[in-house]
């Protein structure tokens, strides 16, 4: 449950009052207009409905510029509305989902390339080398916890869902200089300890099989089924189950010592989990129905769906036969 605070100009109340009417809003109450004529009106709404009200609003209020439509949480509200009966509910406002907008600002997040970022990446690049190296898996978790390298590729699943070009471009950048940053602090480190990169926690990164693939692609669905339902804090076990982390540094120490032939591997697993994630979580982003209000931005949305989801299922299907390959040659 959500309270939607409406501010707008005070003629728009009495079709407000309609919009909550309408749509069968738990509570609905409005605060006298203020001095520059605006009104305030206060809406609880039920996770069912919460995003047919915002579309509804949205399309009411988006030709004017003197509107802001604000979400706020309720931990509680007595007394105790009645609950709706799983046959009103659909995937796209399923009796938990967030909302679009509420999506984009949780994710969107994720996406910002900046100082704190690049910091975390680089501490815990650290950190999962040590760990790597020492053959600590606690130290290894650890770092997979704080890596930030799951947010970009999650964001670009939701931009391609949404057409958002602007989101697509932000998402591939900071990815790129996630990854980047972290193959080479990996790789100074690899090139300054060589002789101490036979941990098992390394060698384990230097293989994948099918069952990667099918991990990667469970957990990928997992992150964002567990943000779509607001139940975030799901994404640790994610990041545990699936971290991109792990295998770049690996990747990195071992190019950083000349060990060519174990970087493939560790190379490969990295390609198929940041494939799997995109894959999945654009997959899970349209069954829960994630998409775009107008249909103008939907028929974008569609067109960016199909490349960038074939993109993704080509790239699977390659690195499903390098894997093969790779075993067979292996074997």
């Amino acid at each position: 449950m959500r309270i939607i605070e409406v501010v707008a100009d005070a003629g728009h109340l009495d079709t407000l009052a309609s919009i909550a009417e309408q749509y069968h809003v738990v509570d609905f109450w409005a605060c006298p207009s203020g001095d520059d004529g605006r009104v305030v009106l206060h809406m609880l709404v039920d996770d069912t409905a919460r995003q047919q009200v915002v579309d509804a609003l949205q399309g009411l209020l988006g030709g004017s510029v003197n509107f802001r439509i604000i979400i706020l949480p309720v931990e509680a509200a007595l007394p105790r509305a009645q609950p709706v009966s799983a046959a009103g509910q659909d995937k796209a406002s399923g009796g938990d989902s967030q909302t679009r907008e509420e999506l984009y600002n949780d994710i969107e997040r994720g996406a910002r390339l900046d100082i704190n970022f690049l910091l975390m990446a680089c501490l815990s690049t650290i950190v999962a080398s040590i760990g790597l190296i020492e053959n600590n898996v606690a130290v290894v978790i650890g770092a997979m916890v704080i890596a930030p390298l799951l947010g970009p590729n999650i964001a670009l699943a939701l931009a391609t869902s949404l057409g958002d070009n602007e989101l697509i471009w932000k998402s591939l950048k900071t990815n790129m200089a996630g990854l980047t940053l972290t193959l080479v602090i990996a790789l100074v480190i690899g090139a300054i300890w060589p002789d101490h990169l036979a941990s098992p926690e390394i060698l384990a990164r230097t293989d994948v099989g099918l069952d990667g693939v099918v991990l990667a692609l469970a957990s990928g669905a997992a992150a964002v089924l567990s943000l779509t339902t607001g139940l975030s804090s799901a994404l640790v076990g994610v990041m545990v189950a699936v971290a991109l982390l792990p295998p770049a540094a690996s990747l990195g120490m071992l190019l950083g010592s000349a060990q060519v032939g174990l970087a493939l591997g560790a190379g490969l697993l990295l390609a198929v989990n940041i494939v799997c994630i995109n894959l999945s979580a654009k997959l899970m982003f349209l069954y829960r129905g994630v998409r775009p209000r107008t249909w103008l931005e939907m028929r974008k949305a569609r067109q960016s769906t199909v490349t960038y989801t074939a993109i993704w299922i080509v790239t699977l299907a390659l690195l499903v036969v390098a894997i093969v390959l790779r075993q067979q040659l292996l074997g």
